[in-house]
């Protein structure tokens, strides 16, 4: 009889299952952003010829600098103690994402919208696991 108390003590809480979500949502994040950081540091040529028509200068430097924009904003997010200032400058840096798809009249639930998703993502997870952010955007009934 005991060892059936043990069992169902040893479920995880809400707090910690809330904890993980936050941290695996966290690392989709950084790999994501990473990884486009990445391609436009190492191989602007390749995310140019890849990239759809927006607008943009067609140049190496042109992506290497949204790359080491993008690279420092994801950085100072995946810091813990600069996670808030990472999130508000990924926030902007997929609003010009946004804007830019919009604006060239991209697919909207495909192209155009996905900085909206991972903004929402990004936040969601910051709101999970740090309770200064549930602090400051309580989801109370």
């Amino acid at each position: 009889m005991a060892t059936s108390y043990q069992a169902a003590s040893a479920a995880p809480t809400p707090r910690a299952l809330q904890l993980w979500t936050g941290r695996i949502l966290t690392a989709l994040i950084i790999l994501c952003l990473g990884a486009d950081a990445a391609g436009k540091l190492i191989a602007p040529m390749t995310m140019i010829a890849h990239s759809p028509p927006l607008g943009l200068p067609a140049t190496s430097g042109f992506y290497r600098l949204l790359g080491a924009i993008l690279g420092l904003a994801t950085a100072l997010y995946a810091w813990q103690r600069t996670a808030f200032l990472g999130a508000l400058l990924l926030t902007g840096y997929l609003g010009g994402a946004v804007a830019s798809h919009l604006r060239v009249g991209s697919p909207l639930f495909g192209y155009t919208l996905f900085g909206v998703y991972l903004g929402i993502m990004l936040w969601g997870e910051l709101w999970l696991r740090d309770s200064r952010i549930r602090a400051l955007l309580p989801l109370n009934r």
